[in-house]
């Protein structure tokens, strides 16, 4: 494909530094572009700067320096109006569902839709029946209709964290991120949250920005892996053509030049 077809990059990096303390750099002079419909798997050790790197791009968390533009907008300028326009079109799913236990099903995926609501809501049938049926269709879409008026808590791990994909989607993100989503569920539930993903990025044309731990799920689900350590871009590459055992080296704690594998791997 020539660079002139392309897709837009959506998400930008340039020379981006997020610092907690003079001495603690979660994040390196990062630079990177995600283009539309892209999946993009992060990987890397504990406190490699997954987390933090997905907070930038909502502005969850502000860059110390270097410029993070998301849809067009640079998220370190967005205030007020900007901002909350911004993260409406901005999904999260993190690795602790986050639902209301005590509520159903359908509610908690209705809370998707508060960013385009004018009131807060209080009950299943505050929300306007519009709101209710799409949240029933993105319940359908992760196979859980049936569960609508169960209780949240009543829920396997796999379970709620597909309502919590329904609720996201009812946002009508153009880019969902995932904060290690398959972190606590077992293989078998975090191969069908990693196959929904997938599946909803293809069917919706979502950008996906996805941390996550387990190189076999990244290299099956993603389009492309960035790995980081100790804050630094030390792989990109495509998933077509990444071996396993190139994937892993993200993991060395020691021993391993970082542009040395930026150079193995290109």
């Amino acid at each position: 494909m020539s660079i002139g077809h392309l897709p837009e990059a959506l998400v930008r990096f340039d020379r981006v530094t997020k610092r907690f303390a003079p001495d603690v750099v979660a994040l390196d002079e990062v630079s990177l572009n995600v283009r539309a419909g892209e999946v993009v798997v992060l990987l890397g050790l504990s406190g490699s700067g997954k987390s933090t790197l997905l907070r930038q791009v909502d502005g969850l968390q502000q860059a110390s320096s270097g410029t993070v533009t998301v849809l067009g907008s640079d998220v370190g300028k967005a205030r007020g109006t900007e901002a909350r326009a911004l993260r409406r079109r901005i999904g999260f799913v993190f690795q602790q569902f986050h639902l209301v236990g005590s509520l159903t099903v359908l509610e908690n995926v209705c809370t998707g839709a508060l960013g385009r609501l004018r009131c807060p809501r209080l009950g299943l049938f505050s929300y306007p029946k519009r709101v209710r049926r799409e949240a029933l269709r993105q319940l359908e879409r992760v196979d859980l209709a049936e569960r609508a008026f169960q209780r949240a808590d009543t829920l396997s791990g796999g379970e709620q964290q597909r309502v919590a994909v329904a609720r996201a989607l009812l946002q009508r993100p153009e880019v969902l991120l995932a904060d290690e989503p398959v972190a606590s569920l077992d293989p078998e539930s975090a191969a069908q949250v990693m196959r929904l993903i997938r599946d909803i990025s293809v069917e919706d044309e979502l950008t996906v920005l996805c941390s996550l731990h387990q190189v076999d799920l990244a290299l099956s689900w993603g389009d492309r892996v960035i790995g980081l350590r100790c804050g630094r871009v030390v792989l990109d590459a495509p998933v077509q053509g990444l071996r396993r055992d190139e994937a892993m080296s993200v993991y060395a704690r020691v021993g391993v030049d970082p542009d040395a594998v930026l150079a193995t791997t290109g």
